[in-house]
């Protein structure tokens, strides 16, 4: 699976990255720090999942998965955030998103949960 890693942190994302490359069948093929080069990285990339975080200026994670999950339904965006699953900001829930990971507990097995659609990986 190809994967675009998003986040205005870069050491998350490099962070983000090593743990794809790390998880057997999954590829990084690029990466963004806003909402906006998330967008541009989906049309040039057509990565089959997005990890997305969710706080970013600008465009924001969710406002990003909303246009990202509308213009390309083949994409699948999974939110990475501090967040616990509960508290998770209210229009999140119509954004699109497949699956939720609490950064803290992202890990290869967690990734592959999240891309099987396993409740697992929303627990949060």
């Amino acid at each position: 699976m190809s994967v675009l890693v998003v986040d205005d942190q870069p050491p998350f994302r490099m962070a983000a990255k090593s743990v794809v490359r790390v998880t057997p069948g999954f590829d990084v093929v690029g990466e963004a720090e806003s909402g906006e080069q998330a967008l541009e990285q989906v049309e040039a990339l057509a990565p089959d999942l997005v990890l997305m975080d969710i706080n970013m200026p600008g465009i924001n994670g969710i406002e990003a998965t909303r246009r990202i999950t509308q213009a390309h339904p083949g994409v699948t965006v999974v939110l990475l955030s501090t967040y616990q699953a509960d508290d998770l900001p209210g229009d999140a829930a119509t954004s699109g998103f497949a699956a939720y990971i609490n950064k803290e507990e992202f890990g290869p097995q967690v990734l592959k949960d999240a891309w099987n659609g396993r409740s697992a990986a929303s627990t949060g």
